[in-house]
């Protein structure tokens, strides 16, 4: 399923951060958006979610349930065993069977052990395990791998592969070498221009 953005322009607080951003993603391709801090990479991700409408231009998807959307937070419930957590996930998402999650992010070991109890990268691995069972093609990442060590990262660059294969696509913001064959964007030169006002008065010149 293609997903395309056409000039489009998104804002934060109300403010233009980013305009005149192009781009289409295809079946089977990974887009990794870079910038320095504050540039707008988590406000574009937002965007094309539809977790907030654009400034400007338009975001072109065939279905808005194709996508799904994973941020800092890791969306996990405490008191949930691992397993818990992904067939809650799953059933939400109205999708069956978590064991290629559990396989694919080295879960299985864990799969009893309440969410809480689990190490901050276990924890995210956990987080990310949840993509598994969406049943969407789309992914947006937004800094997927924090808390990661160098082997997680190597899981999750193996699941996104699978994913692609699959016919799937992904957008994410990471400056993370995954392994993956991967577009890159550069932010930066899509910052909004700083708009000048003209509202004074001109006797004082």
């Amino acid at each position: 399923m293609s997903f395309k953005v056409v000039d489009l322009g998104v804002a934060r607080g109300g403010l233009p951060v980013l305009e005149g951003v192009n781009f289409a993603v295809d079946p089977g391709e990974v887009i990794v958006l870079t910038g320095p801090n504050g540039v707008g990479k988590t406000t574009l991700l937002r965007t094309l979610a539809g977790l907030q409408p654009p400034y400007s231009g338009k975001v072109i998807v065939p279905d808005v349930e194709a996508m799904t959307y994973a941020a800092h937070a890791d969306g996990i419930k405490a008191v949930l065993t691992v397993a818990e957590n992904l067939s809650f996930w799953a059933k939400v998402h109205g999708t069956e069977g978590i064991e290629t999650a559990l396989d694919g992010f080295d879960l299985q070991e864990l799969r009893d052990r309440p969410a809480g109890s689990l190490s901050a990268g276990q924890k995210r691995r956990l987080g990310l395990a949840r993509l598994s069972v969406t049943g969407r093609p789309i992914w947006l990442l937004d800094e997927p791998t924090v808390s990661l060590d160098k082997a997680s990262v190597q899981l999750f660059g193996d699941v996104v592969r699978a994913h692609l294969d699959r016919g799937g696509s992904a957008i994410i913001a990471s400056h993370i070498d995954m392994g993956l064959e991967v577009r890159v964007i550069d932010l930066t030169p899509f910052r909004a221009r700083a708009k000048v006002s003209r509202d004074y008065d001109e006797a004082f010149l």
